[in-house]
């Protein structure tokens, strides 16, 4: 059993080393509601075009993931940046490009629009 667990130990850990280099932070959906609310984030939506036009949340801005550049994420001193998209798997690419690049100020709203939407949270749709 214990070298079981010691094996089990060993996968884990390797499997967190290969990860690619991302940003410490994760946050939630009330998080990012209270953030939106007091002005505290950024929202930088990595969807598409047509997805961000077809619906999305208030006040996100949209830098597709496509064309993404880490260089162009606003660095505002008083605020978080946060990313999402429709999953939390495109979010979490752009963030680990963010981290790469030094970045590693960029959150992970990895609920993404997924949850936004299933919670039944405001959507707003065109630019």
């Amino acid at each position: 059993m214990r070298l079981r667990l010691t094996f089990a130990a060993a996968a884990v850990a390797l499997a967190v080393t290969s990860l690619p280099a991302a940003a410490e932070g994760v946050i939630g959906l009330d998080a990012v509601k209270a953030g939106l609310k007091n002005g505290q984030i950024v929202l930088v939506d990595v969807r598409e075009p047509d997805e961000f036009v077809a619906g999305h949340v208030p006040g996100a801005v949209n830098m597709p993931l496509s064309r993404f550049d880490p260089a162009t994420l606003p660095k505002p001193a008083d605020k978080t940046v946060v990313v999402m998209c429709r999953s939390g798997h495109r979010a979490g690419i752009a963030q680990a490009a963010a981290a790469k690049v030094g970045r590693t100020d960029i959150v992970d709203y990895a609920g993404s629009m997924i949850e936004w939407t299933g919670r039944g949270e405001p959507i707003v749709t065109g630019r």
